[in-house]
C-alpha cells in the first residue's frame, strides 16, 4: 500500500468532512477515491484530495448543481472563480425576480393589487386587418427572452424580402405561458406584400415553422409599458389592469392575448415605452 494513502477515516478527520458526506461525493461522482480495495471495499485518499474535498463541500452548501460543482473543482486557477462567480450572478439575479414577485403577491394577498393596476391607463384603439408572417413555438417562460427576438428577427428578415415590415411586431399568447405551462405563443411580423409572404415562407420549408396568415381587423383595449415594466411580475399587473378594465366596461374578449413590441428595446431606456400589453375586445 502506498504510504501517502489515507483511510477514509483519516481523510474524513483531514477534511473535517464526515465519513457518510465522503462516501456520497463518491457516489455523486465528484470526489472519487484514490484507491479501493479489492477485497474489503476499503477506500483510501491521498492527502492532495483534501482541497478538492473542502471545495466540494462548500459548493453544495450554495445549492449549486452537481454538474456545475465537477465544473469549478475540476478549474484551474482564475477559472474557477469565473465560474462560481457566474453561477452566483444567475442566483441573484432569480432571487431579485423572486423578491419582486413576492413583493407583487403580498400586494395580491392583501388586497391591494389595486394599486399596482392603477399605474396602467387603458385605451382602446381599431387595428385594420393585416397580413402576417408567424412563428409559433411550444415555450415555457423562461425561453421567452430568447426565443421572442429570434423569432423576430428572423420573420423580419423574411418581410425585408414582402416589401417590407408594415406594422409593429408583436406575439399572440394563444395559451399560458409560464413555468409549467408552455402556451404555445405566435411572434408576428406585419408584411406589405401578403403574396410575396406566402411565397418566402413556402421556400423556407418547415425549419421554424413560418407560415403566413391574415389577422382580422380588430378592436384592441391596451395598456403602454415602459422597458422596466415588461420585466416579471410588473407585466402582470398590467395584464389584469386591462383585463380589469374590460370587467369594468362590459366588453368581451375577441381572441388571445398579446404584446405589440413599438419600440428599438437595445436602445430604449428603463423608463421610455416599448411595449403594449392588448387583448381584442368587442
Amino acid at each position: 500500500m502506498d504510504d501517502d494513502l489515507l483511510t477514509i477515516g483519516a481523510f474524513a478527520a483531514r477534511t473535517r468532512l464526515s465519513v457518510k458526506a465522503l462516501r456520497l461525493y463518491d457516489r455523486l461522482g465528484l470526489l472519487a477515491p484514490a484507491h479501493v480495495d479489492a477485497v474489503t471495499g476499503y477506500r483510501y485518499y491521498r492527502a492532495a484530495q483534501v482541497e478538492r474535498a473542502r471545495t466540494v463541500a462548500l459548493l453544495r452548501q450554495l445549492d449549486m448543481p452537481l454538474a456545475r460543482i465537477a465544473e469549478v473543482a475540476d478549474a484551474d486557477g482564475d477559472r474557477g472563480a469565473e465560474l462560481l462567480a457566474a453561477y452566483w450572478a444567475d442566483v441573484e439575479a432569480r432571487l431579485a425576480a423572486q423578491r419582486t414577485l413576492a413583493e407583487y403577491l403580498r400586494g395580491r394577498l392583501s388586497g391591494r393589487s389595486s394599486e399596482m393596476q392603477e399605474k396602467f391607463t387603458v385605451e382602446t384603439v381599431e387595428v385594420p386587418a393585416q397580413a402576417v408572417l408567424t412563428e409559433s413555438r411550444h415555450v415555457l417562460e423562461r425561453e421567452l427572452p430568447t426565443w421572442i427576438p429570434a423569432s423576430l428577427g428572423r420573420l423580419e428578415e423574411g418581410a425585408a424580402a414582402c416589401g417590407g415590415v408594415a406594422g409593429a411586431p408583436f406575439v399572440v399568447y394563444h395559451s399560458e405561458v409560464s413555468t409549467e405551462s408552455d402556451g404555445p405563443a405566435e411572434s408576428c411580423v406585419p408584411v406589405a406584400d401578403e403574396a410575396a409572404a406566402r411565397a418566402w415562407a413556402a421556400a423556407q420549408g418547415r425549419a421554424h415553422g413560418t407560415e403566413v396568415r391574415v389577422e382580422p381587423a380588430r378592436r384592441l383595449a391596451f395598456t403602454r409599458v415602459t422597458k422596466a415594466q415588461v420585466a416579471y411580475p410588473q407585466l402582470m399587473a398590467a395584464y389584469e389592469a386591462v383585463e380589469a378594465w374590460i370587467a369594468r366596461e362590459g366588453l368581451s374578449y375577441d381572441g388571445p392575448c398579446r404584446e405589440i413590441y413599438f419600440a428599438d428595446w437595445d436602445a430604449a431606456g428603463p423608463d421610455d415605452p416599448v411595449c403594449d400589453v392588448a387583448f381584442p375586445v368587442r
